[in-house]
Formats: C-alpha cells, sequence, structure tokens
C-alpha cells in the first residue's frame, strides 16, 4: 500500500495520459518493488537501447539525486560528515542529498565495445548483470518490441542472479513481458510513440518512489 502523496502522482499520470490509466495497478506493482528495494540496502539497474539507452540514463539521473522533492541527509550521516569533515561538514550536508542507487548499464563505454570486440556483443549487458548483480536487486529492462536481444539476454541472468526485472515494453510486452515480474506495456506498436508513453511512465514511477521514500507527507 503506497502512501496517498505517491498515490496522487499515479493518479496524475492517469488523469494527464487516459491511455495510460489501465496501467496503474502495474505502476504501483513497480513502485512497490523498488521501495522494497531501496529499502532493503539493494540498488536498481537499468538498461535499453538506442532511445531507450537515452531513457536508462534519464532514469538513473531522477534516482540518483532529487527529483522534486529535497532529500535532506539524516542526522546520523550528518553527525559522521561534522566528525570527519570538519570545517567543511557544512559545505557537503548543504550539497550532498540521499540517492536511490541505480546505474544505467549502458554508460560503459570502454567494458561495451571490448566485450563487443573479445565476445557476443548481444551479452556485454548480461554480463554486466552478472557482475554487478545480487539477490535482491531490480533490473528495469525497457524494449520497445519487447524482443531485444540482448536486453533479453540480461533479463534471463538476471532471474539466475536473483534479481526481480520490470520492463517497460510497447503493447503485448514481447518475450520480454514473460521474464518480468512486472511488466509495463504501453498501448501502441510504434516505436517513436512507444518511446514517447514511456517517459511519463518513468517520471511518474520516480515521483512516486521519491515521494514514497522521502516525502514528509503522509
Amino acid at each position: 500500500m503506497l502512501k496517498p502523496v505517491a498515490s496522487r502522482e499515479i493518479e496524475l499520470l492517469a488523469n494527464r495520459y487516459p491511455v495510460l490509466a489501465p496501467l496503474e495497478e502495474d505502476i504501483v506493482s513497480c513502485v512497490q518493488m523498488l521501495k522494497d528495494c531501496y529499502c532493503r540496502g539493494n540498488k536498481i539497474l537499468v538498461c535499453g537501447n538506442g532511445g531507450s539507452a537515452a531513457d536508462s540514463l534519464h532514469i538513473v539521473g531522477e534516482l540518483m539525486k532529487s527529483f522534486t522533492l529535497k532529500r535532506r541527509l539524516p542526522e546520523e550521516l550528518r553527525q559522521r560528515i561534522r566528525e570527519e569533515c570538519g570545517e567543511a561538514a557544512p559545505d557537503y550536508i548543504e550539497n550532498l542529498q540521499r540517492a536511490i542507487p541505480a546505474l544505467a548499464l549502458v554508460s560503459e563505454t570502454a567494458l561495451i565495445t571490448a566485450y563487443a570486440n573479445d565476445n557476443a556483443a548481444d551479452f556485454a549487458i548480461a554480463q554486466q548483470v552478472l557482475g554487478y548483480g545480487k539477490p535482491g536487486d531490480v533490473l528495469i529492462a525497457i524494449s520497445t518490441s519487447g524482443n531485444s536481444a540482448n536486453v533479453l539476454h540480461a533479463a534471463r541472468i538476471a532471474k539466475v542472479a536473483g534479481v526481480k526485472v520490470i520492463s517497460l515494453t510497447g503493447e503485448g510486452g514481447g518475450k520480454l513481458g514473460g521474464l518480468s515480474d512486472v511488466c509495463i506495456a504501453v498501448p501502441s506498436c510504434i516505436t517513436y510513440q512507444i518511446q514517447e508513453l514511456h517517459l511519463p511512465v518513468y517520471h511518474c514511477i520516480c515521483l512516486a518512489l521519491e515521494a514514497e521514500l522521502f516525502s514528509e507527507e503522509e
């Protein structure tokens, strides 16, 4: 059960984009899964190709820093900063904020190109899931078709590693839908339209998750 302040973000998405209203239950499940991941001290991995790779970076940017809410450091951490950083402590306390740990698996250019040169390129993301993934982590896998080979490999290895899978796809979900714990399949089969709908969906997820974790409002 999400806080009302988080639920309002999901309701607002449905009001602004009525075509996405049928996805409300899946989005709630997604936010709850990501909240549980954070509360366990786990992390979020994100992947996709092309425009979906750019979306992966965008999602991580919203998670690792304040999106719309201030994320004040807890007092215990503030005190440790004071003890370790001396006169500089106020600058650290003022400028640092709580993060939702997340990694975009599309940003390791040297690793990805080396892997593509030395091994099968389609396994470069799966290799990172194998290396980074721990039980309790969550993989957000983005594929407009739901059938991108490298994303499917990553999702399969996520299951091997005990990593939950949330997918963002187009209508039907493709093969990726069957590998996912939660599949958010937006109602379009046209690539650019799917990408246009993915953005408000993941903005909503990030907003609702931030509200659930950091809002002082109930």
